[in-house]
C-alpha cells in the first residue's frame, strides 16, 4: 500500500462584517449587563451583517483575503468544502454559490453541516481528498451568519452569536514531517434536543404558525450545552494527544472553538496547558460557529503566537452533538 500524501494548510483568509453589536447595545435590547455577559461567556462585542448579506458573501470575502496574502490561480482549485449551518438557502449549496461568485470553472464542492464543528469537519474532509493524491488544491471554508437565525429578544442566545468566515487552502506538503497529523471526531445525536433550529426543514416547513412560534430561530438549552461541551472538549483533546503519544505540554498552540471562555480555559487546565499557548478571541467576535477556528488562527498569526513548525491542536464541540480534534504542524 502506497504512503498517503501529507497535507498542509498553505494559506488562510478571514472576514468579519464591519457592523458591531456591543454589550452596551444589548443592554438596551434585553435585560442584561456587560458584567453579566463577560462573566458568563466572555464576550464584549460581535460583528453582524447588514440585511441581504448571506453566508456565501462572507465566504467569498474570506477567500479574497486569502488570495491577498497568498496569490494563486483560483482556476487550480479542485474542490470547495464549506462548513455552515446558516446557508443562504436550503439549496443550492453554499459551495455552489461560492464557486459561481468566484468564477471557478472546473471544480466541484459541497456543504458540511456540523454546527460549531463545521470548519473542523470540513477541514478533515478536505484533507482526505488531498491525502489520497487525487486532488492538489482544496478550499475549506467555515462561514456562518448567525444573526439571521437569532431572536434578539432571547437573552440566552442573542448575547452569544456573531457573524464571520474563514478559509484555508489545503495542498500537498513537500516536507512529510509537516502538515496535518491526525484527527478524531464523534457525533451523539441525543444532543439535538439541546441546540437546534426546529423550523424551515421538511419536518416543519415555513408557515404562519411556525413563524409565530419562532421556530426559525436558534433554540438552546445553555446549561446542558455547556455541561456537555466542557466534558467533550477535554475528552476529545486528551484522546487525540494520547493517540499520538503526546501531552498538553507538547502542544505549541491550542485553538478551540470560541463558544465560551470558561469552556476554553477549563480544557486548557485539564491538558496542563498555560494560557499563553491558548488562543482566545471570543471577546471581540463572539461565537461565529464555523468561522471561529480560522478567525482564531488569524488572531494567533497576528499576535505571533503561531509560527511555522509549531504543533497546533484545534478542537470543537457543536450542535448535534458533534465534536472533534485535529493535530497539525503549522506549515508557514
Amino acid at each position: 500500500m502506497s504512503q498517503l500524501q501529507r497535507v498542509k494548510i498553505s494559506a488562510l483568509g478571514t472576514y468579519v462584517p464591519p457592523r458591531l453589536l456591543t454589550n452596551a447595545d444589548l443592554e438596551k435590547m434585553v435585560e442584561t449587563t456587560n458584567e453579566w455577559i463577560m462573566e458568563r461567556v466572555g464576550i464584549r462585542e460581535r460583528h453582524l451583517v447588514d440585511k441581504g448579506v448571506g453566508a456565501s458573501d462572507l465566504a467569498v470575502a474570506a477567500v479574497k483575503n486569502l488570495l491577498e496574502s497568498h496569490p494563486f490561480d483560483l482556476q487550480e482549485v479542485d474542490l470547495i468544502v464549506v462548513g455552515t449551518v446558516t446557508p443562504d438557502m436550503m439549496y443550492p449549496s453554499t459551495a455552489c454559490l461560492v464557486q459561481h461568485k468566484l468564477g471557478i470553472k472546473n471544480t466541484w464542492g459541497f456543504d458540511v453541516s456540523a454546527g460549531c464543528s463545521g470548519f473542523l469537519y470540513a477541514l478533515n474532509t478536505g484533507v482526505k481528498f488531498v491525502e489520497s493524491g487525487q486532488y492538489r488544491k482544496v478550499l475549506v471554508i467555515g462561514s456562518d451568519v448567525n444573526s439571521s437565525m437569532t431572536d434578539f429578544t432571547d437573552r440566552a442566545v442573542c448575547i452569544i452569536f456573531g457573524d464571520g468566515a474563514g478559509a484555508v487552502l489545503l495542498e500537498p506538503a513537500e516536507d512529510q514531517d509537516g502538515g496535518v497529523i491526525d484527527h478524531v471526531a464523534q457525533i451523539e445525536g441525543m444532543g439535538g434536543q439541546y441546540l437546534y433550529m426546529p423550523g424551515g426543514g421538511s419536518l416543519n416547513p415555513a408557515t404562519h404558525e411556525t413563524v409565530d412560534q419562532k421556530m426559525h430561530y436558534i433554540h438552546q438549552d445553555g446549561k446542558n450545552v455547556f455541561k456537555y461541551a466542557v466534558k467533550k472538549m477535554s475528552e476529545m483533546t486528551e484522546r487525540i494527544l494520547a493517540k499520538n503519544n503526546l501531552t498538553g505540554k507538547d502542544v505549541d498552540c491550542f485553538i478551540s472553538h470560541q463558544a465560551n471562555r470558561r469552556i476554553i480555559t477549563a480544557t486548557a487546565d485539564r491538558l496542563g496547558m498555560p494560557l499563553e499557548k491558548v488562543i482566545i478571541n471570543i471577546e471581540r467576535y463572539g461565537n461565529t460557529t464555523a468561522g471561529t477556528i480560522p478567525i482564531a488562527m488569524q488572531t494567533a498569526l497576528e499576535e505571533g503566537r503561531l509560527k511555522k513548525g509549531d504543533l497546533l491542536l484545534i478542537a470543537a464541540v457543536g450542535a448535534g452533538f458533534t465534536s472533534g480534534a485535529t493535530l497539525l504542524r503549522w506549515a508557514y
